[in-house]
């Protein structure tokens, strides 16, 4: 591969990495129409977990199976998604605007969330490691300026949505509530074996 197309792919892995929806696009989202900041801190920390995941699968690949991590990593995803499911969804039923959490926390559930994703984990087990091989670093740096440029302009456009509509944050809340509990459950019958 040339440079600049290795690049290329790479931007393209980052967005096919971010863009589909999840529980990391839920969390933005639900984040983002309340502060601008609060989403972009979010998608912050998603990316660090990307950083974490795509190093560890990188350096561990040839010497440890990690298939049986993953079924842990379903589980807990799980635990956490549903956590969180139902904080955003109990929200909304009480939709007085909760205290604004400091960016640490704001950064940390959203690592804890992204590192715990079975969806992301297994992204990176899959077409993260094959590609990472393919093209290299060229690849990995295009990958990772996809991811900056999503979380970015994820939550500038929801939380532009929020100012110009006041129905649009609840909408989102509930939507983002309802994907979360739905990746819950996935994530739960995947750490138990059940395949879909």
């Amino acid at each position: 591969m040339t440079d600049a197309y290795s690049f290329l792919v790479g931007m393209v892995l980052g967005f096919s990495l971010v863009i589909p929806p999840g529980p990391m696009n839920a969390l933005i989202a639900v984040r983002s129409v309340r502060s601008l900041r609060a989403g972009v801190t979010t998608g912050l920390g998603a990316m660090t977990a990307d950083l974490i995941l795509g190093a560890l699968v990188y350096a561990l690949h040839a010497l440890v199976n990690l298939t049986p991590v993953v079924r842990w990593v379903e589980g807990a995803g799980a635990a956490i998604m549903a956590l969180f499911a139902y904080q955003v969804l109990t929200r909304e039923a009480h939709p007085e605007p909760p205290p604004p959490a400091g960016d640490v926390r704001v950064f940390s559930v959203a690592l804890t969330v992204g590192v715990t994703n079975p969806f992301q984990v297994v992204w990176w087990l899959t077409a993260g490691l094959a590609f990472a091989y393919l093209g290299g670093i060229l690849l990995l740096v295009g990958l990772f300026v996809a991811i900056a440029i999503w979380i970015v302009a994820f939550p500038f456009a929801l939380h532009q949505g929020a100012r110009r509509s006041e129905r649009f944050p609840r909408g989102v809340a509930v939507v983002s509530g309802v994907l979360l509990a739905g990746f819950a459950v996935y994530a739960a019958l995947l750490a138990a074996g059940v395949t879909v």
